[in-house]
């Protein structure tokens, strides 16, 4: 079997299409007729999911990064049923036709998690006993260790084997928060950090810390897009859907730029010691149970 090494570390980031019509749920979850799982390939080594809305209303995203040595997957979604939410399947069906177009021996898979809340985790179990596979615990003590983070707002590397992502610590949604950026596309994966719709704050000091180090890691490193785990927004600004919505017909995009990190921290600046809902066009900040 030949195993060509690909390369992975082009000056300019591998171009991708986020020209997709995201699945968005129906007025009546009965009729719905929506995949479980909308794969879209943003290109031939990255892959986004989405969660149909009639399986859980909060449809999280999750991506799929393959490298020469191993895949990772992040976040595995909101519901644990592989009957209704029939993610290792689908995993297994993705890498079974990558390692058709590029073979090679011992292929690994790496689960790892943007965040510990149960709509990124439920789906771990559906790996568990899959061979070559590592399924990393979501909580910050095992999550960090393994990627070897030891403080906030710190960045360190995780080798899938020529395609290397920057992990960074980025508490403040919640503490065990990580954003990995893939300098091969430039995509930033930000979780519940940052994402159109409302971004719930556990510690305020710590997520206006977080939001300062992302949009000074962006000064420095090309970021083509910056994609998070939901939307919650309407494509009228600062309008966005009541929480539980499964329908959204009018959906604002997935992708934010470098540019939306700095609104936020103007925002973050803006709202200083203020506690409660505070509604921007493409974001709401949440802070203290809003």
């Amino acid at each position: 079997m030949t195993d060509t090494r690909i390369d992975f570390n082009s000056a300019t980031p591998g171009a991708g299409t986020l020209d997709v019509r995201w699945i968005h749920g129906s007025s009546s979850a009965k009729h719905n007729t929506d995949p479980d799982i909308q794969v879209h390939a943003y290109n031939e080594h990255t892959v986004i999911l989405r969660q149909n809305k009639a399986v859980d209303y909060e449809a999280p995203f999750m991506f799929l990064l393959f490298g020469n040595d191993r895949v990772v997957l992040l976040d595995t979604g909101a519901t644990a049923s592989a009957e209704h939410f029939p993610l290792r399947r689908t995993v297994d069906d993705l890498v079974r036709r990558w390692l058709e177009a590029h073979p090679r021996e011992g292929y690994e898979l790496v689960v790892l998690h943007t965040h510990a809340h149960r709509d990124h985790v439920a789906a771990d179990a559906q790996f568990a006993g899959r061979p070559r596979t590592v399924v990393v615990g979501a909580d910050r003590a095992s999550a960090w260790a393994y990627l070897g983070l030891t403080g906030s707002n710190q960045v360190v590397r995780l080798d899938l084997g020529g395609r290397v992502l920057d992990c960074l610590a980025t508490p403040g949604h919640h503490e065990s928060a990580i954003t990995f950026h893939d300098p091969f596309t430039g995509l930033l994966f930000t979780g519940d950090t940052v994402y159109r719709g409302r971004l719930y704050i556990d510690d305020w000091t710590a997520f206006r810390q977080t939001i300062d180090t992302l949009v000074e890691f962006c000064e420095t490193r090309p970021v083509t897009h910056v994609l998070g785990c939901h939307i919650e927004m309407t494509d009228e600004p600062g309008v966005d859907y009541p929480v539980r919505t499964s329908f959204q017909p009018d959906e604002t995009p997935l992708q934010m730029t470098a540019g939306h990190l700095r609104d936020i921290q103007a925002a973050v600046a803006e709202v200083g010691d203020r506690t409660g809902r505070h509604v921007f066009d493409d974001f709401i900040l949440c802070r203290d149970g809003a």
